[in-house]
């Protein structure tokens, strides 16, 4: 059973960055994509970021240019790199992580930009 835990999360100014971890108690090699998603009080959860095996990189338009993820395979473990926070970003953050017939998701991380 794989576990992804966040980390890294807190409170931020505007215009500040921060960068979350997801660790997974797995190899992250034997993953097909993982992906950073984030939910904001009283709105779905939405998907911001994904990152492929052979590291190809998508990203919501939201985010576009200000967050950048990134996998590192050695220490199993990605990251989201954000600048330029703006308080709209605030929201729980998730990573989740796919194989060939499931899915992992982490409990999350609070990020908190403040105007």
């Amino acid at each position: 059973q794989v576990q992804l835990v966040e980390s890294g999360g807190g409170l931020v100014q505007a215009g500040g960055s921060l960068k979350l971890s997801c660790a997974s108690s797995g190899s992250t090699y034997n993953f097909n994509a993982m992906g950073w998603h984030r939910q904001a009080p009283g709105k779905q959860r939405e998907l911001i970021a994904v990152i492929t095996s052979d590291s190809r990189t998508d990203y919501a338009l939201s985010v576009k240019g200000r967050f950048t993820i990134s996998r590192e395979n050695a220490v199993n473990t990605m990251y989201l790199q954000m600048s330029s926070l703006k308080p709209e970003d605030t929201a729980m953050y998730y990573c989740s992580a796919s194989e060939a017939t499931r899915d992992y998701w982490g409990q999350g991380t609070q990020v908190t930009v403040s105007s």
